[in-house]
């Protein structure tokens, strides 16, 4: 039995959700997202309560059910409210800002790093070390995150790099004499 799966989904108001099939589509104010769930499970609307459940006693279909359940949960979050990861640049010269539809990074190498803003992400740097994604889409949300992380990531002798800000490196002890 799925304790994530037997919670209904609340929908909030100013979210139209959209199910046909095994299909699901949410709009709202920060955009639309849609999303095909696997077979395995079955999707039903009462009012503005939205429940998942699985179409057998498979060991599939059981799994799949509180992981569907997350994803159009996560779906509905996205469209009213959206999702952000804050990340903190750390590091003696090292800054970004954004510039266009781009975001400009100088991370000690001898060039600056150059990240294209995908569609439907949002990057503002509110100062030079500190760096905001924002989105519908939790994964894609993520993903640019630990992208734009992966360009240097923090290291534990000086703990410099980039970090997300809730993010604890462990720190080393430096080579004795």
């Amino acid at each position: 039995m799925s304790r994530v799966g037997q919670n209904p989904i609340t929908v909030p108001d100013g979210v139209s959700v959209e199910i046909s099939g095994r299909h699901v589509t949410a709009k709202g104010k920060q955009g639309e997202l849609s999303r095909t769930l696997m077979p395995e499970v079955e999707i039903s609307r009462d009012g503005d309560q939205i429940t998942v459940k699985p179409r057998g006693d498979g060991l599939r279909a059981r799994k799949m059910w509180g992981t569907a359940r997350s994803l159009v949960n996560g779906m509905i979050v996205g469209v009213s409210e959206g999702f952000s990861r804050k990340l903190a640049i750390q590091g003696v010269g090292y800054r970004a800002q954004v510039q266009g539809k781009d975001l400009l990074m100088q991370l000690g190498f001898s060039h600056e790093v150059r990240y294209p803003i995908a569609d439907g992400i949002k990057i503002e740097c509110p100062d030079q070390t500190h760096i905001n994604v924002f989105g519908a889409d939790k994964q894609r949300v993520g993903q640019v995150a630990a992208q734009i992380r992966a360009f240097r990531p923090p290291e534990p002798y000086k703990g410099k790099g980039i970090r997300y800000v809730d993010e604890y490196v462990h720190r080393k002890e430096g080579k004795k004499k």
